[in-house]
């Protein structure tokens, strides 16, 4: 992995020409490629990736895929919408899956899980240190604090678990298809970006320098040392540095693993059995989001399957254009003051700009990325809050 960089957003501007059609996003041939063993779904926040990710799985198992969905969302929609009273680190099975009209569910199935960060870096750690060393640092206060609440852990932990699963399923078949909710966040694919982080984190001068007196008598010993850790000592306190420098100590053996472990698992996104949907909702914002997630995993070489507009404004009936209604609207005012008709015809020349300034946007970003399949899901009247909301949610997200 190149070390991170800080990247510029790209900008929507006026279209030089006008893009040509935008390719359709064929979600049912990409759920029933077998060669297909990862979704990614990824986006900025609040554009709808949690509930995507729950639609996708509950298809793909319907279509016979054993799947599944990993959510790093807190929120508790994702186990009520399943039917599941609570998600923990361990897959738990969804009842009430049925098969489609083709009846092809033969050997399907589906599991949910949410992502307990502190959880699944214990378990790395165990599964990395002996039950001595392990002990020493699941008790040790730095660990608790960096474990809990680190800037990055969550995003790392995300990557940890995916390789887990996906090791797990590669040895004992329990699935073949993994649909991964990637964290909400505000700096786009810190999914990616974590494992770089926290390496650079545990490998930087500041622990390097912690860990110096584990290393050699005569470097602890150094003067210039003792000037720092007596700084240290006045600012953090003795304590806090004490549990600092044990950790670091306990710590620098399973380093290595999680480096490593932390590439294959990068290696395996930009394998060719992964897929990235990048999930947007039609707002200038979330595009903009949107084609910086599309040109980073481009530079990442990780494989993009294509864009999810959530929530697409419906097109409303009737063939009258948004200034044809306007006018007859004001019209109907001026000759039935409070005329029930005349606020109707207000309200489609409302709802047909709105749809006309989402295809605007759509077209930018088709402009600037002509190659990026594209499906277009429009707004539901109601939340998603069971298996009949997701399933209907999957209809419309292979076009049904």
């Amino acid at each position: 992995m190149s070390t991170q960089q800080k990247r510029s957003r790209p900008r929507f501007g006026p279209l030089a020409t006008s893009p040509g059609p935008v390719p359709d996003l064929d979600v049912d041939a990409l759920l029933d490629d077998r060669g297909t063993g990862i979704i990614v779904c990824c986006g900025s926040g609040g554009v709808g990736k949690t509930t995507t990710s729950a639609a996708l799985a509950l298809r793909a198992a319907e279509r016979g895929r054993k799947v599944v969905v990993l959510t790093i969302d807190p929120a508790r929609r994702l186990a009520q919408s399943m039917g599941i009273e609570r998600l923990d680190n361990t897959p738990r099975p969804v009842d009430g899956l049925r098969t489609n009209a083709k009846g092809n569910r033969q050997g399907g199935g589906l599991d949910a899980m949410m992502l307990d960060m502190k959880r699944t870096f214990d378990e790395v750690v165990e599964s990395q240190a002996t039950p001595e060393k392990a002990k020493q640092i699941l008790e040790n206060p730095f660990y608790i604090a960096l474990s809990s609440s680190f800037a990055g852990t969550q995003e790392y932990m995300a990557m940890e678990k995916l390789g887990q699963i996906h090791a797990d399923a590669q040895a004992d078949g329990s699935y073949d298809l993994i649909v991964v909710d990637t964290p909400p966040s505000r700096s786009a694919l810190d999914f990616l970006d974590a494992p770089e982080r926290l390496s650079s984190f545990l490998d930087g001068r500041f622990i390097r320098l912690l860990l110096a007196p584990a290393k050699g008598p005569a470097r602890m010993m150094s003067a210039g040392f003792g000037l720092i850790t007596g700084a240290l000592n006045k600012v953090l306190g003795a304590q806090v540095l004490r549990d600092m420098q044990t950790f670091v100590a306990a710590f620098d053996t399973l380093f290595g693993g999680f480096r490593q472990r932390a590439q294959k698992t990068f290696e395996l996104l930009q394998a060719d059995g992964t897929a990235f949907l990048v999930v947007a909702a039609p707002e200038p914002d979330a595009l903009r989001e949107a084609a910086y997630f599309v040109e980073r995993l481009g530079e990442d070489r990780m494989p993009l399957a294509g864009l999810i507009v959530n929530r697409a404004s419906p097109i409303p009936q009737g063939t009258l254009s948004a200034d044809e209604a306007m006018a007859a609207s004001a019209r109907l005012r001026k000759r039935e003051p409070g005329s029930l008709t005349a606020g109707l015809l207000r309200l489609h020349a409302d709802q047909t700009r709105m749809v006309e300034r989402e295809a605007l946007l759509r077209e930018r970003f088709a402009a600037a990325h002509p190659e990026v399949p594209t499906a277009v899901v429009p707004a539901l009247a109601g939340d998603v809050h069971d298996l009949a909301g997701l399933r209907r949610i999957g209809q419309l997200l292979a076009g049904a």
